[in-house]
């Protein structure tokens, strides 16, 4: 299928994780697909990956020049986008005694602050009819320990879905949230914990997915790719959970 042919694709923490699998599954569609991240070297691999039609540009999510660089970049490049995956992120994971002021900062920062501010600037680089998809995290549905901080700003950002598009309507851009459940992604190595730790830790999550197994990053990316098709074009305002049933059985 070339669902996205003819398409330009902006895909924010690109090279990695879901936001590679993404990026990857726009091409494969026919896109031309833009990632930013922080990493030159990864950005220039991710770029490679991508073909000739792709775009790579160096930004960090939530620093206070970010959007209007990266809109003055895109708008240089003469580019109008058809779809946004707002994927880039930060997670940091401490319990409610050990949680700081910083911890809340950086991850509002980027999560929220980050995403709503890089909206604004793209607003007028968005054709009539796009679609946005922000990357939630099931975090925001269930309770779970020592991600207090986290939890809220995916819940901040299903929030945002609903608000942005009812503005956004009259254009007919759409915004979606999707969020995932426990994925095989490199974030897991950035946790600081030895592979014991790891290992157990995994094995904990696991034993909470009624699939009994991580998602992929693949998968994520099929819901993503979902909802920034005109397939999906009566789903407005709204969150697909893809979490292997963990916060729904």
């Amino acid at each position: 299928m070339n669902r996205f042919e003819d398409k330009t694709v902006l895909v924010t923490g690109g090279t990695s994780g879901i936001g590679l699998a993404a990026a990857q599954a726009f091409a494969a569609e026919g896109a031309r697909v833009i990632v930013t991240g922080r990493d030159s070297a990864a950005l220039e691999k991710t770029r490679a990956l991508l073909g000739a039609k792709a775009l790579a540009i160096q930004n960090v999510v939530g620093a206070p020049e970010a959007p209007a660089a990266l809109a003055a970049a895109l708008a240089f490049a003469g580019v109008r986008l058809d779809a946004a995956f707002m994927n880039a992120g930060v997670a940091r994971f401490a319990p409610l005694a050990d949680a700081t002021e910083a911890m809340w900062d950086d991850m509002f920062g980027t999560n929220v602050k980050g995403v709503y501010f890089q909206l604004q600037a793209l607003d007028p680089l968005l054709n009539d009819g796009a679609s946005i998809v922000l990357n939630g995290s099931i975090n925001a549905r269930i309770g779970m320990p020592a991600t207090s901080i986290y939890a809220a700003t995916k819940a901040a950002l299903i929030s945002l879905a609903k608000s942005l598009s009812a503005e956004l309507l009259p254009r007919g851009i759409r915004v979606n949230v999707v969020s995932p459940g426990p994925v095989a992604t490199p974030i897991y190595d950035k946790l600081g914990l030895d592979r014991a730790a790891l290992e157990k830790t995994a094995a904990g999550i696991k034993a909470q997915i009624p699939l009994g197994r991580f998602g992929t990053p693949q998968e994520i990316a099929a819901t993503v790719l979902h909802l920034a098709a005109r397939e999906s074009a009566f789903i407005v305002g709204t969150e697909i959970i893809a979490d292997g049933g963990m916060s729904q059985l």
